[in-house]
Parts: C-alpha cells; sequence; structure tokens
C-alpha cells in the first residue's frame, strides 16, 4: 500500500511538561506532508522523525491558542535557512492572520519562499484543497475562540497489475495504464480479454481526522462516519468533567462515545492535562466506552 503516516510531535496541551509537548503531528501522505498545528518546541522534536523540512505542502492550524502555535516562527524561519524555495501554505481561523502576518514581517521576509495565508471557515465542513492522491476537509470545532479540526481523506489509486497475465498475453507496456484505467485488451486474435482479468483491486482508501480542540459536538459524528482513525483531544478524566466544560475541552469519555457513534476504526486520545503524569485512566475511561482506544506519545507513528 502507499504510505500513509501520522507521527505525533507532541500531544500535551498549554503546558510544555517533561513528557509532553504542545501539539504538533505531521501527516505524511505518498511522501507529501502536513504539519498539523506547530506547539512549542515543534522543530527540535521534528528532527527526531528523519522527515524532510522541504516536503512541508500546508501547515494546518487549529486555532489561535499558543499551545497550537508558539512553535511556527521558529519553524518557518528553519525551513528558509536550510533552503526552502518552494511556496507554504498556512491554513486556520481569520483570527491567526495577523499573528501570521506579522511572523513574516518580523522574522520571514528575507526569505526565498513564499508564505500563503488562507483563512478557514470554522463553522462550515468544507473541502479545503485537494490533489491526486488527497482531499483535506476542515471540521467545525466547539472551544473557547473559532477553532477547526481537519479530516484527511486519501483518493482511490487504480488496480493493480496481474504480472503473470499481462506475460501471458504479451501485453506490451504502453498499453497497462489504458488497462489500469478500465479498459479491456485484444490480442492479434481478436479475443478480448476484461481488464478485471488482468488487475486487482485497488487498495482500500483511508481517512485521518485531527480534533482538537473541542467540547463535544454532535455534527461530528455524521461527518466523522466510518473515518480509520481519529485523533480526538482526551484532555481530562471525568471527575474533572467540570473544568472540561468550563475550558470547552472533552474528557476522554466524552471522545470514545463520539468514536463509538461514528464507527471510526480506531481512536487516538491526546491533548492532555498536565495534571495527569499517568493517563492510564483515561485510556481505562474511553476502552469502557470504545475498546479500540490508544494513548498518544511523542515519537508515535502510526497508520490509520
Amino acid at each position: 500500500m502507499q504510505k500513509f503516516e501520522i507521527h505525533i510531535i507532541g500531544c500535551g496541551s498549554a503546558l510544555p511538561t517533561p513528557k509532553h509537548l504542545p501539539s504538533c503531528q505531521v501527516v505524511d501522505v505518498r511522501d507529501k506532508l502536513l504539519l498539523l498545528d506547530c506547539g512549542e518546541g515543534a522543530q527540535l522534536a521534528w528532527r527526531k522523525t528523519g522527515l524532510s523540512w522541504q516536503k512541508i505542502s500546508h501547515i494546518l492550524l487549529t486555532h489561535a491558542h499558543g499551545d497550537h502555535v508558539f512553535g511556527l516562527p521558529g519553524f518557518l524561519s528553519s525551513m528558509g535557512l536550510l533552503g526552502r524555495t518552494a511556496p507554504l501554505y498556512v491554513h486556520g481561523p481569520s483570527s491567526l492572520r495577523p499573528f501570521v502576518q506579522c511572523v513574516v514581517a518580523q522574522f520571514c521576509s528575507d526569505l526565498d519562499y513564499e508564505i500563503h495565508f488562507e483563512a478557514v471557515d470554522t463553522t462550515r465542513h468544507q473541502l479545503l484543497f485537494e490533489d491526486r492522491s488527497m482531499e483535506v476537509w476542515s471540521l467545525p470545532l466547539q472551544h473557547r475562540v473559532p477553532c477547526c479540526g481537519y479530516l484527511i481523506k486519501e483518493k482511490p489509486g487504480q488496480p493493480h497489475i496481474r504480472r503473470e497475465m499481462i506475460d501471458f498475453y504479451q501485453i506490451p507496456n504502453w498499453a497497462i495504464n489504458r488497462i489500469k484505467a478500465g479498459q479491456d485488451w485484444t490480442t492479434p486474435e481478436g479475443e478480448v480479454i476484461p481488464c478485471s482479468r488482468l488487475t486487482t483491486p485497488p487498495d482500500r482508501v483511508r481517512s485521518y481526522a485531527y480534533c482538537t480542540d473541542t467540547m463535544p459536538s454532535p455534527p461530528l459524528a455524521e461527518w466523522l462516519q466510518g473515518v480509520d482513525l481519529l485523533y480526538h483531544e482526551g484532555t481530562y478524566a471525568e471527575a474533572e468533567a467540570a473544568l472540561a466544560e468550563r475550558y470547552h475541552h472533552s474528557t476522554a469519555r466524552q471522545a470514545a462515545l463520539l468514536a463509538r457513534e461514528a464507527h471510526v476504526g480506531k481512536l487516538l486520545l491526546g491533548h492532555f492535562s498536565s495534571r495527569y503524569d499517568d493517563e492510564s485512566v483515561l485510556l481505562r475511561e474511553a476502552q469502557e466506552v470504545f475498546s479500540p482506544t490508544l494513548l498518544a506519545h511523542e515519537g508515535l507513528r502510526i497508520t490509520p
């Protein structure tokens, strides 16, 4: 199968701790990289992934809170110092435009690449951009400030050629792409060989959703139906449910209820409050509702 990997850079919440960095992760779709949020310490932790700075095409920011954007100035600057020339697109709520413009003007005005900010309407679930391999959608979230999550969907690939059938019928290489596109093959004797006999089905299409920070939001269940992997904040345990409601966050159990209702494949909890030295209480409460739940941690690499 083609590459589709998520690398966790940071999965803590407001306060960096010796255990967790603030929110940041990378989605690698067929060697095209999307950076999701950019909390403090992101560029140093990035170096441990071994991923290429030059392959980042888009940065997707969720909202204007420091634990999601304080790493951005250094990240943008370092990309320039490392020789980036390709344009970079930064997406996020319009409230982040002044911040990004200030960073560019103050620290990035002499870099050899262009930075384009594209505002996301945090009230709508909509397609933001696409290419031949993926689509990226916005997900309206409910937080104290305008906030959005992101849904990344792989596009269907082509069928796989059955090499033994190609060799048996002595089909030339120039015809292979046509067969992948659905065209039958006619032999010199006039026999029509259906493309279904010459190919096997394409790889399954995978999807990943990133939802942080948000309190429970009923519309999410519809938009997330059948997602293979859902990263959702589980900031608090049920004992702190009142705090979660006050600060417009979710408990681990609430995240699990959403995962169950949306019939997702797996739930990955993150955005942990610094009050927990051991997040096993969060995992336990979530798994009581939705058993295929995992805890995020820095350095985790996971496939939908």
